[in-house]
């Protein structure tokens, strides 16, 4: 008998390999049993059931990624003035970055949540995503728009800004398997999203 911890990484490997394959509604409990070589039971042991799996191979990338657009939102909303120009864009191109750097280093995981995760808890995380940078974008731009006494973006506008940031990484995911390959392109979208977001800003 294999011991626990053995068991328990071998569960989490097939798990992985098996929700890659089919997809989390498609995956087979019993097959990744078989392949991990122990029995249902064993499973149940260390998962309370399949969705517990899923959760043990994406939940905590996600926390982590979370928690850098947090950190990020929160320390621009908490300053008494908003950043100059230059100063913004490099903040805004370093946290894409780790942004990015989490996602790669955690490609599986993040492939998972975003393609093969219909049927569990995890199937809406693009929308959260969107959800919640949508509504640190408002703030962002209520403090803004009153500090230069700007006209507020319209709602529409700051919904399909925050979709089309989150696209953005989607994308990347989508596409490019390497990180390397995805950095190439990542200053160049970041470029375009801080123009458009300055342009959101113009007064009208």
């Amino acid at each position: 008998m294999k011991n626990e911890k053995e068991t328990k990484e071998q569960l989490i490997q097939w798990g992985r390999k098996e929700f890659l394959e089919k997809g989390f509604a498609q995956a087979s409990l019993r097959n990744i049993c078989k392949n991990a070589g122990v029995t249902t039971g064993a499973l149940y042991f260390f998962f309370e059931n399949k969705e517990d799996l899923f959760a043990s191979i994406a939940e905590e990338p996600l926390r982590e990624l979370n928690q850098i657009l947090d950190e990020h939102f929160d320390k621009e909303l908490n300053q008494e003035e908003y950043l100059n120009q230059v100063k913004e864009d490099m903040e805004d191109l370093a946290c894409a970055k780790e942004m990015l750097h989490c996602i790669y280093q955690n490609y599986d995981a993040f492939h998972l949540l975003l393609t093969k995760s219909r049927g569990s808890k995890f199937e809406h995380t693009e929308e959260q995503f969107v959800e919640m940078t949508e509504k640190k974008y408002r703030l962002m731009a209520e403090r803004i728009c009153l500090q230069r006494n700007l006209s507020k973006p319209a709602d529409y506008m700051l919904h399909w800004f925050a979709h089309t940031q989150v696209n953005l990484f989607v994308h990347l995911v989508s596409h490019e398997k390497s990180e390397e390959n995805a950095g190439r392109n990542l200053e160049a979208m970041v470029a375009c999203m801080v123009a458009c977001w300055n342009q959101l800003l113009q007064d009208k």
